[in-house]
């Protein structure tokens, strides 16, 4: 089976699923990258030194275009992701087996707005040829869809499956977590929110309640948080730790015991929610996170708040930090959804398996009822009570 993936860059959120692609397709996986990654990214630690063999840079010459579109014409299937649609396009038409690989694009309240050009876009990229199907990258990205008549009961639960750190003894990593430890991590802009972490600490300190916080990232608003940090005395208890290498954040990850991320729904899905389970992180989440819906199980596996509402973040981060508990039961089943649903392997084997289902004119949503590669249900925005 020859399985393209087409993408804008390749980085390290799409290294797992590629090496388990490769290695299930016996070798015939390629990704092909359509554009050099931009300046902010690379300076976000996600650049590449040295690509795997199964990656074409289509960009860098005319001829290497030529090689792309060949290799896509000829594969089983293709995921498109951030690509310009021309790639796949002679391929939707002649009725091959083609992927979406989308997040959610109703992420503002403007995006509403043009939803006819939207609904006229996707259709003609795609969304009328019978052979294409959607992954989606986002729990909200079916209804996205939805709305425009397009992919309708085709959406696959899908996602981002960044390396998962295999531990041989998981309850000895939790156990080893630095008490009381709370981590933030993402670009310090602000439709993430690291203000509400500020909000958070200040109220913890002020309620006596000994903990830890770290915040990693850079961007606009570090001087501002900065400010509040001296402005509210958190000093001792809140440090901002700047922009790292991704290894150095997973490290990170490894040590804390609870993790905080506070984004709204211009998150597409949020890729540090995979990773701080991955390594045993309590999560609590934003609910309008595209990845929060189809990882965390409220109450379960880890927290989720409504959006915006502080207070009850606050209140699930103070749980936490009483009840070591139930932190360490969130921190082992986190782990566990990760390990064993919701990872690059299980994906790429799932994947195969629904490429072959279709092939052989079977229902693909037979196949696997929770986890990668199930339907993709519908949430509205307003799931979360």
């Amino acid at each position: 089976m020859k399985i393209v993936f087409v993408s804008n860059y390749y980085n390290h959120h799409q290294k797992a699923l590629s090496d388990a692609l490769y290695k299930y397709s016996d070798g015939n996986y390629y990704f092909i990258e359509t554009e050099p990654m931009d300046s902010e990214r690379a300076g976000m630690g996600w650049s590449v030194k040295d690509f795997p063999q199964y990656v074409i840079h289509a960009y860098s010459a005319q001829n290497e275009k030529k090689g792309a579109l060949k290799v896509i014409s000829e594969a089983d299937a293709v995921i498109i992701g951030s690509a310009p649609f021309d790639y796949v396009k002679e391929r939707m038409k002649s009725g091959k087996l083609t992927f979406r690989y989308n997040e959610r694009f109703l992420k503002t309240k403007r995006a509403y707005y043009q939803l006819p050009l939207r609904a006229i876009k996707y259709r003609l990229e795609g969304g009328k040829y019978k052979n294409t199907y959607m992954l989606c990258a986002s729990a909200y990205t079916a209804s996205d869809f939805r709305k425009v008549g397009c992919y309708v009961d085709k959406c696959f639960k899908w996602g981002y499956f960044p390396q998962t750190p295999v531990f041989s003894n998981i309850e000895q990593v939790i156990a080893k977590k630095e008490p009381a430890s709370i981590l933030w991590v993402g670009r310090l802009i602000e439709w993430k929110h690291p203000d509400a972490s500020i909000q958070v600490a200040e109220r913890l300190k002020r309620e006596g309640i000994a903990f830890k916080l770290r915040i990693i990232g850079n961007g606009v608003l570090e001087q501002e948080l900065s400010s509040k940090i001296k402005n509210f005395h958190l000093e001792d208890c809140v440090k901002m730790l700047g922009a790292m290498p991704a290894a150095e954040v997973q490290e990170h990850m490894k040590r804390s015991r609870i993790f905080m991320t506070t984004s709204d729904f211009n998150e597409g899905w949020g890729a540090v929610v995979n990773e701080a389970m991955g390594n045993a992180c309590a999560v609590v989440a934003s609910h309008a996170m595209g990845s929060v819906p189809f990882l965390i199980d409220d109450g379960q596996n880890g927290f989720i708040y409504k959006s915006g509402d502080v207070d009850s973040l606050y209140q699930k981060i103070k749980r936490l930090l009483v009840e070591k508990s139930l932190a360490d039961k969130f921190a082992f089943e986190a782990y566990n959804t990760i390990f064993n649903e919701w990872n690059a392997d299980i994906a790429a084997r799932r994947f195969i398996d629904i490429v072959r289902c279709i092939q052989d004119g079977g229902d693909p949503f037979a196949l696997y009822q929770c986890g990668s590669c199930s339907k993709a249900e519908i949430l509205n925005n307003d799931w979360f009570k």
